[in-house]
């Protein structure tokens, strides 16, 4: 397996778990991952947020840790990647409003590149305009963005992820093994026992 060069967009009150877990085991696998953040250099920090499901009508919020960014996003050129994580949280309310972040999202679907988007993230790719005629999950209550833009919102149990050709999605962090096993897939990354 050749190793792959990962951009991962995130910010602000993205979700502690859907940043870190991916994060991490793609570095594990072998994989070069940036993580960067719009207005902030490598080195710098994003707060993260904790949504736990606990019985009530949506997940509830909590401090997360500080998470470091490796990279700094206006330095990036999205043709130098092989694939784009897009993690989930409150981040992609506000990252969809960035022209750059769009066009980032918006290189990779034309490229057909890997894209892995989990949560919230969809609503990344619902406004950079790259769902229409493609199937994909979210958290729920961004299934009527996914809807709107022209794409099929599939709607999985919260531990399980789905596939449409370069386009992994899933429900929410608890879908992490599904969601990275076919991420992994998509990329082409063997891993042996």
């Amino acid at each position: 397996m050749a190793a792959k060069k990962i951009l991962m967009i995130t910010g602000d009150y993205t979700e502690d778990y859907e940043t870190m877990v991916p994060f991490q085991a793609l570095l594990m696998v072998g994989h070069t991952v940036h993580a960067a953040c719009p207005g902030k250099k490598a080195g710098e920090q994003v707060r993260t947020a904790v949504h736990d499901f606990e019985g009530d009508q949506t997940y509830s919020e909590k401090p997360g840790h500080n998470f470091t960014l490796n990279a700094e996003f206006d330095a990036i050129r999205a043709e130098d990647y092989d694939a784009l994580v897009i993690p989930g949280g409150r981040a992609p309310e506000y990252l969809r409003l960035n022209p750059k972040v769009l066009a980032a999202v918006q290189h990779f679907a034309s490229a057909k590149k890997p894209i892995a988007a989990i949560c919230h993230g969809a609503q990344l790719l619902t406004a950079a305009g790259v769902v229409s005629g493609r199937a994909c999950s979210a958290y729920p209550a961004c299934g009527p963005e996914v809807k709107a833009a022209g794409g099929v919102y599939t709607d999985i149990p919260v531990d399980q992820a789905h596939v449409d050709g370069n386009l992994v999605t899933a429900p929410a962090w608890p879908a992490h093994p599904d969601w990275l096993a076919k991420f992994l897939k998509v990329l082409g990354t063997r891993i042996e026992a």
